[in-house]
């Protein structure tokens, strides 16, 4: 379980493998019907306006003062593939935003509440990173294509985060995975929230910094201590784990930026409202600001911020703040979550 090969990210890594990668594996692409009592992400977004309440949602909040800054790669360290240029400004208003990931405990409330179901469970299956599999040998379905550090395990999802043997003992702090974008739509719903725009997502994990590779600045992650949850070591074969984590690591391990906000980079992505097109910046001024954009008005695959506890110098460099991914909105796997802002 624990063999895996080393090939380089390169340009057009994503760093979270899609649905579509189970179909090699002879997982289903199209979820089964959920049973009667499961609660469905189009029926919790339809009932929104008679279920949200703003006390389902616990989590300490943030205000991010409204303001210009300039978003897109300033380090050098950009992917090229990945559309982090041009630079340009944007302008947004003030907002408020969770100072961390939404944690198992908060997802727990959420589904105690509506007993949704999410894509993980009514799929199936999900994928966890080789290490971290703890499941039955005949659970492991096959190797993703081009990233064989990820498998597809029946039985992990949300609550089994490495396979049906195991479970959220001790992890309720811990940001909540195998989150697809359609699952955090859904609590958003419930919650009376919305998803970040890839916009306030980055200005906010600058912390009020102007043009920082990191939310702390230029440092590097492991001046004066680590500062963020990535692998080290080996990758994929051996994590030395030197800032304490195999996995995720609990949302308030290290210390927050300028706003307040823990962990923006590294631990887990996180999924923002926008659609993803690589070209969509250079649709943007360069000379003036753009106020309050939201992406594309249409694609195929959204946003994803903030790089994981896989990312490694050698592999996946994106726990940066200008770094950007992307998946499908039905993808779920073990190092993406989500968190949230008021409406």
């Amino acid at each position: 379980m624990d063999d895996a090969s080393n090939s380089g990210c390169g340009d057009s890594c994503t760093c979270t493998p899609q649905r579509s990668f189970a179909a090699p594996l002879g997982m289903p692409l199209a979820a089964p019907p959920a049973s009667s009592s499961a609660v469905s992400a189009d029926a919790i977004a339809a009932s929104a306006p008679l279920t949200s309440e703003a006390g389902n949602h616990l989590i300490e909040q943030a205000a991010i003062p409204a303001g210009t800054f300039v978003m897109g790669d300033s380090s050098g360290d950009r992917n090229a593939a990945d559309g982090e240029l041009p630079q340009h400004p944007v302008a947004l208003s003030a907002f408020s935003i969770d100072v961390t990931s939404v944690t198992n405990d908060d997802f727990a409330r959420f589904v105690d509440a509506t007993g949704y179901l999410t894509e993980a469970e009514t799929f199936g299956n999900s994928a966890v990173f080789h290490l971290a599999v703890d499941a039955p040998e005949e659970d492991i379905m096959g190797r993703a294509a081009g990233a064989p550090w990820w498998f597809g395990v029946t039985g992990a999802d949300w609550k089994h985060p490495g396979g049906r043997n195991s479970s959220l003992e001790g992890l309720g702090d811990h940001p909540a995975v195998h989150i697809s974008f359609n699952d955090a739509e859904a609590y958003c719903a419930w919650a009376g929230r919305r998803l970040p725009t890839e916009a306030e997502w980055e200005y906010a994990s600058r912390g009020g910094l102007d043009q920082t590779k990191y939310p702390w600045g230029d440092d590097e992650m492991d001046a004066g201590g680590w500062r963020t949850n990535i692998f080290q070591g080996d990758f994929p074969r051996t994590n030395t784990m030197d800032d304490g984590y195999l996995t995720t690591a609990p949302v308030r391990s290290f210390e927050p930026n300028g706003y307040g906000l823990f962990q923006t980079v590294g631990n887990v992505w996180e999924w923002c409202a926008d659609w993803y097109d690589a070209n969509y910046y250079a649709t943007l001024p360069v000379d003036s600001p753009t106020d309050n954009p939201v992406g594309p008005h249409e694609g195929t695959v959204r946003v994803l911020r903030g790089g994981s506890y896989l990312c490694h110098i050698s592999y996946c460099n994106r726990y940066r703040n200008s770094a950007r991914s992307q998946n499908t909105p039905d993808s779920s796997m073990g190092n993406a979550g989500f968190r949230t802002v008021a409406l």
